[in-house]
């Protein structure tokens, strides 16, 4: 009985430590980018044990399988070192994948990461082959240290006089392990939200147990717009009476045509950070001197955090959601209400540009179901173009491409464009600052501007009207999702359509963006049913959300505040009113998750 018992607790205490080291990792590896303490470490540490056990005890049921088993019949040495050569595999691929992804994506490792795995050429775009090899060669050493210190005995066969009561005491033992790794015996169950203990979110992640949340997050998926029913459907229409409108009354007039040729710019990447409104004049004068002449909407947030998400929330006007990606469902996608379906039906011609694989997040299908006639994406470009760039052709190349086409095409048009330079690696052919992301930035300001006066000396500017925004931001430096600055975006008008300068100061969505823009074409939107027409007078309430990886922001007058539907809890909030604008932003969730359950 002694060496079955010291066969369980050695490999269960083995598992923990090598999940409270795992966290220290985890903190070195992103210590670049966020501050920390010894005694952070420590209160970390503390804090995430709870998950540690818990996790630690679902890796042991088949270990106690083993060893009851071993009490009738030997079990070999070989299935308890295959075992632990399957959990030592599954923990190095778990902590290497969550360190190295952190960065990158601000939430601790969840399913998101299988999406990229049917497309793995963009998967590692975003990385040198060199540190894909270093990423590799630490999963395996990590492996290895794992392994080696699991216990591999060739556990014999109890006598018969001990067998049986033996077998007892083990199945007596299977229901303290499962209460364990459930939590307890309460209602509450084990979940990430436990170990959250600081208004730190970098802390809390840290916290947050990887295998835990990866296995978890398997809740939600395409299928987690089923988790948001809070409210009867009349106090839920009640709370977003204000919130949507679909009409566009007394709209302030921008334009000077209803008309106009239209190119739509999706910036990658690019947060008002880099820009003058997130306080920074070096990085993208041109987007500046070019924001400064033409319509800047200085308050519009991104809905969502990815460039799959954005482009949605951008062309359809329709929001995004937690942990789904609405351009991945065909099913649901193809129903979806765009500005080129709405603009063929004025006669529009539609083409969209991408200098990627249009294939990538099933964007073609996308784009094609929602009424864009011509697509032009990598594979029309040579083999050698098609290598400018880690994620395909490099913006200076599709810019000319996107001068082309404006400066060819019937009127009236429809242009959209997906730039791709500035994101990881951010590998770019400027180096005016020593910082590579502010290199990206600078160098798509320089495209940006480059194609603006070229497009002057053109006839085709006079009735021309150029959207620029980002399709979301992102978490550079000190900025997460606790700070609203993280998914400000800047969104400019230009063109000679333009009728003056102007600055538009409401709080917004990307999503609103399509409405607005369709009320100054006095067009109807009624189909666009969760996008609003901010220059109308029925745009009583601005306000804006974002959400993230089962989170959602959300700021209006009053504030701002950030709730995670994991945890349960606020992450932020910054208004006296937090309570009431919770319960819009939940309500807000669940009509739109409401809506796309009926598509």
């Amino acid at each position: 009985m002694r060496e079955r018992l010291f066969f369980l607790l050695k490999a269960y205490l083995w598992t923990v430590l090598v999940f409270v080291i795992a966290k220290v990792c985890f903190l070195f590896y992103n210590q670049a980018n966020y501050d920390f303490t010894f005694g952070d470490v420590a209160d970390i540490i503390w804090h995430g044990l709870t998950l540690d056990l818990s996790v630690a005890l679902y890796i042991i049921v088949i270990p106690l399988l083993f060893v009851i088993i071993s009490l009738w019949v030997s079990v070999p040495r070989r299935i308890t070192s295959f075992y632990w050569g399957i959990i030592s595999l599954a923990l190095s691929l778990a902590f290497v994948a969550d360190s190295c992804l952190y960065p990158f994506w601000g939430f601790k490792l969840n399913a998101t990461c299988l999406q990229y795995i049917e497309t793995p050429k963009e998967a590692f775009a975003s990385v040198s082959a060199g540190y894909v090899f270093l990423s590799l060669f630490a999963v395996i050493v990590l492996m290895g240290i794992i392994y080696w210190v699991y216990p591999k005995t060739w556990i014999q066969r109890e006598k018969d006089g001990k067998r049986v009561f033996e077998t007892i005491f083990y199945i007596c033992l299977m229901p303290l392990v499962f209460i364990g790794i459930r939590g307890g015996v309460d209602e509450s169950t084990t979940n990430v939200g436990q170990v959250y203990y600081s208004q730190n979110l970098f802390f809390n992640h840290a916290a947050v147990n990887p295998v835990f949340s990866f296995v978890s997050s398997f809740e939600h998926g395409e299928k987690d717009y089923y988790h948001y029913n809070y409210f009867e459907d009349d106090v839920c229409e009640s709370l977003i009476k204000d919130v949507y409108t679909t009409e566009s009354v007394n709209v302030d007039t921008l334009l000077n045509t209803q008309r106009p040729n239209i190119i739509v710019i999706l910036l990658e990447s690019c947060g008002a950070v880099f820009t003058q409104l997130g306080g920074n004049t070096d990085v993208m004068p041109h987007f500046n001197q070019i924001a400064s002449e033409g319509i800047c909407f200085t308050h519009c947030y991104a809905n969502s955090w990815r460039t799959d998400r954005g482009t949605v929330c951008t062309l359809s006007g329709w929001p995004s959601f937690p942990s789904a990606s609405v351009m991945k469902m065909p099913d649901k996608s193809q129903t979806m209400p765009s500005i080129a379906k709405t603009l063929k039906q004025e006669h529009y011609d539609t083409h969209y540009l991408y200098g990627g694989d249009i294939n990538f997040t099933n964007m073609r299908g996308y784009l094609v179901a929602t009424g864009w006639n011509r697509l032009t994406s990598m594979t029309d470009y040579s083999a050698d173009e098609q290598k400018t760039s880690q994620w395909g052709v490099h913006d200076d190349i599709t810019f000319e491409t996107l001068y082309q086409m404006a400066t060819t095409a019937q009127s009236p048009f429809l242009i959209g464009y997906s730039t791709l330079s500035s994101h990881e690696p951010w590998t770019v052919p400027v180096s005016r600052f020593d910082d590579k992301i502010l290199n990206a930035f600078s160098y798509l300001d320089q495209c940006i501007g480059n194609f603006i006066e070229r497009m002057k000396a053109t006839p085709v500017w006079n009735n021309l009207l150029i959207v620029l925004l980002a399709d979301h931001g992102i978490p550079y430096k000190d900025l997460d999702e606790t700070k609203p600055l993280r998914n400000l975006i800047p969104v400019v008008w230009t063109g000679g359509a333009v009728r003056e300068p102007r600055k538009i100061d409401y709080i917004c969505n990307q999503s609103d963006i399509v409405a607005t823009l369709l009320g100054q074409l006095a067009l109807n939107h009624n189909d666009f049913t969760f996008s609003r027409d901010v220059l109308s007078s029925t745009y009583r309430y601005p306000t804006a959300v974002h959400n993230y990886n089962n989170a959602q922001s959300m700021i209006d007058s009053t504030g701002f505040i950030l709730y995670d539907f994991d945890a349960d809890q606020f992450l932020k909030q910054e208004s006296g009113d937090a309570d009431r604008m919770l319960n819009i932003s939940k309500a807000i969730l669940q009509k739109t998750t409401e809506d796309l359950k009926q598509r």
